[in-house]
């Protein structure tokens, strides 16, 4: 390890240096706090930190509160509210709170820097000019065109060499090894010794002993902890973020946020307490560690090592330095700190505002009050997210359409009800309703509505598709704060299920809606049907209840002769099918199209399926396939015609083939199911169809085994042992092709066979010797 940490210790040290003595002159502290904040932040948070890269000392987002303090207070003590501040920062993360600093919105933060970065900048921008910064931004941009207009020779000349060489220093590849601040003031600090230049000199006499002790601070003791607080909030943050941050740039052991900001209270406690500046994570600091090969956090300690033996040894080359070099370089940080770049990146959250308000609030009105004006627009755009609703209204044929889409509240109300009243009177509505809550307010306007519509001749038909917020309010349940999760997609429903079976108010009077507004009234309850909710405060009862959201089953709706709200027969057969591709066109059309634009000019699937017609085997569901997995092929009762059969069948042999050789699949599943008709057929008298009884003589063999297995311990009644048997049968049928079977002697081809019990909803593997079910992935 420290072969790695050595040199970049060596680095860190390099840049903090001439850091930490700018931060401290811009905080109006002596230069040596700086040097043993850095010393401190290096040495103690390194050593106690949570992330292993993380580099901290004085921060130049501090600065401007450090300043503040230095005048209302004194320096003394600032520094005991350096320590003040470092024991909250203990408590806080002694108490495991750190994740709650990361509530802070990223806006803020940025925009706090920001301001800070142009306050910086206006206020050494006198420096360099050879003048003095006022008390504020404001003060210092009314004099700045006085300070323009003086002739500050030397001090701008030095300013403008520090600043030229920080500019092109990067782009000097072979000189990169070499920090450019520091080289920015060793040469600047040379070039104005030899030509004589009259500046002022960095005063470092005494070195670290010239420091004093913390002293209480005297005044307002609500002002005080505000200053504490504020400190202790702000370096904490700030070392948080770059804490979090840190854990991208490396790939070593993850930040533990709670042991980091312990660590940084430590390190403020001795920083203070030896009359050095608060203490913070840096992200300068760290990424330069992180870029020069840094791996554990010797490279912290050393650096901080470094800076207290450079200071004791060489204290006197630091005295050479002009204070207008260090001015020019805070400048420079300053309007670094500026970062459109965090703007950019913010503008597609639409969270600009934020980091302009708080930049705007620092600069013109101070640190405290532009990070509150942050967080405050931060809060007030979330609830305005939070409370967003759309409400989209138009006219299909002769039924109106409103989907509204959001959080329904009381604030959009209004919205609402002027979109419902361009309804005409005795207008079928569908309403779709994708909402994550709805409060009392919003429920009344849109159930009154409702009412007052249908009373007047029209039809109201609701879909929820996100929660069951009207539903629940009808019906007088609670409603949790919290919001549902989204419930899964019913593109998998039969059509008679998707017609808004269970609209609230019709069936609290026992009827069944769909589409087209007409509804029956069952004269009886479907075995074992449940109303999902009751209404009007009352559960209904499941011997009682006049329909459901879905019946029991398919058979169940056939011992009605019907579909749960659907007429008999076929009457609705096309209109549900175009209704249905409409659905598709709207809905699901846009999120598979670049899927499907992909593989629009080749198919590669992995398996060829061979399963039977019946309507109620939906490959994809019991598969969760998608397209271009499944290479299908259905029949009656999932038979695959041996290769010597007569007559021959080349349909089911012209689908192995291509699958086989031009879709090279790797694998053949043959998928049976529970109740098959062609298996009943096999069992009893076959129908009066003179294609399908010939078709069924490809199933003679799976009889044949049916009857050889019949002494075997088996579950299920006959229908279903011959159903299981067939496929078993149809995986040696498969074998008879040749093509096929040398591929599976070759290892390249695996025969694979399946039966869905359709009343379990129940996937099972089969083989000649096994009856195994899927099994299922369980969590929690």
């Amino acid at each position: 390890m420290l072969r790695h940490d050595v040199p970049a210790s060596l680095v860190v040290f390099l840049v903090a240096v001439p850091l930490s003595l700018g931060i401290a002159v811009a905080s109006g502290a002596p230069v040596a706090a700086g040097l043993v904040a850095a010393v401190v932040g290096g040495v103690v948070a390194g050593a106690l930190g949570g992330s292993v890269v993380q580099v901290s000392g004085p921060a130049a987002g501090l600065a401007l509160v450090v300043a503040e303090l230095v005048q209302t207070y004194g320096w003394r003590a600032t520094c005991m509210i350096t320590l003040m501040a470092g024991l909250v920062q203990v408590l806080l993360g002694a108490f495991r709170v750190a994740k709650a600093a990361l509530g802070v919105s990223p806006a803020v933060v940025h925009g706090m820097l920001a301001g800070v970065g142009v306050t910086i900048a206006l206020s050494q921008l006198h420096i360099v000019l050879g003048g003095k910064p006022q008390r504020s931004a404001l003060e210092n941009i009314v004099e700045l065109p006085a300070q323009i207009i003086h002739n500050h020779s030397h001090a701008v000349m030095a300013g403008v060499v520090t600043i030229g060489i920080l500019v092109g220093w990067a782009r000097l590849p072979r000189l990169r090894a070499i920090p450019a601040p520091l080289a920015a003031l060793l040469i600047t600090a040379v070039t104005t010794s030899v030509l004589g230049w009259d500046l002022t000199k960095v005063d470092l006499s005494g070195g670290f002993s010239s420091l004093q002790g913390p002293l209480l601070p005297q005044g307002d003791w609500h002002a005080i902890a505000s200053a504490v607080l504020l400190v202790a909030l702000l370096a904490g943050v700030e070392s948080l973020l770059t804490c979090v941050a840190s854990n991208r740039l490396h790939d070593g052991p993850r930040a533990d946020l709670d042991r980091e900001l312990t660590a940084q209270g430590v390190a403020n406690l001795v920083s203070g307490a030896l009359g050095g500046l608060p203490v913070s994570g840096v992200v300068v600091r760290t990424t330069t560690n992180v870029r020069a090969g840094a791996r554990s956090r010797w490279s912290a300690v050393l650096h901080g090592v470094w800076v207290l033996l450079f200071t004791a040894a060489f204290a006197w080359v630091m005295a050479l330095i002009p204070l207008e070099a260090l001015a020019a370089l805070l400048l420079f940080i300053g309007v670094q700190m500026v970062n459109l770049g965090h703007a950019r990146n913010l503008r597609g959250h639409r969270e600009v505002p934020i980091y302009f308000v708080t930049m705007g609030g620092v600069v013109l009105i101070g640190l405290a009050e532009g990070v509150a004006l942050g967080l405050g627009l931060a809060a007030l755009l979330a609830l305005r997210r939070l409370a967003w609703i759309s409400v989209l209204v138009r006219q299909v044929g002769e039924r109106w359409r409103i989907v509204v889409t959001g959080s329904l509240t009381f604030i959009g109300v209004p919205r609402l009800t002027e979109s419902l009243r361009a309804i005409p009177p005795g207008a079928a509505v569908e309403l779709d309703l994708n909402l994550d809550f709805m409060d009392n307010a919003a429920f009344e306007a849109l159930h009154a509505w409702r009412l007052e519509h249908e009373r007047g001749g029209g039809t109201v038909d609701i879909d929820e598709l996100h929660g069951e917020w009207y539903a629940a309010a009808v019906s007088g349940a609670r409603l949790f704060p919290a919001k549902t999760p989204p419930r899964h997609e019913r593109w998998w429903l039969p059509w008679a299920y998707r017609r808004r079976a269970l609209d609230p108010v019709r069936q609290a009077r026992g009827e069944c809606a769909y589409d087209d507004a007409h509804h029956n009234v069952h004269d009886g309850a479907h075995d074992g049907a449940r109303h999902d909710a009751a209404h009007d405060g009352a559960r209904a009862d499941s011997s009682d209840a006049p329909c459901a959201v879905l019946c029991q089953s398919a058979g169940d709706a056939a011992d009605h002769g019907e579909t749960c709200g659907a007429p008999s027969g076929g009457a609705r057969a096309v209109p549900d099918l175009l209704a249905g591709t409409r659905e598709f066109q709207r809905r699901t059309a846009p999120l598979v199209r670049p899927l499907l634009h992909r593989m629009a000019r080749r198919q590669t699937p992995s398996h060829l399926f061979i399963t039977c017609a019946d309507s109620r085997i939906v490959p994809n569901i019991i598969t969760a396939s998608g397209p271009g997995d499944l290479f299908t092929v259905r029949n009656i009762g999932n038979l695959v015609p041996r290769a010597s059969s007569v007559p021959p069948d080349d349909s089911v042999a012209a689908a192995i083939e291509y699958a086989v050789k031009v879709l090279e699949v790797r694998t053949i599943t043959v998928c049976g199911h529970s109740g098959c008709g062609a298996m009943a057929a096999l069992l009893g008298e076959s129908p009066e169809l003179p294609a399908l009884r010939s078709w069924l003589r490809h199933g003679r063999h799976s009889l044949a085994r049916f009857v050889a297995m019949e002494g075997a311990e088996d579950d299920g009644g006959p229908l279903d042992r011959l159903c299981r048997a067939n496929v078993i049968q149809q995986l040696d049928n498969l074998r008879t092709h040749p093509l096929v079977d040398g591929l599976v002697l070759a290892g390249k081809l695996e025969l694979t066979g399946l039966y869905f019990d359709i009343g379990a909803a129940r996937v099972h593997v089969l083989d000649r010797e096994r009856f195994t079910p899927v099994p299922e992935l369980r969590t929690g």
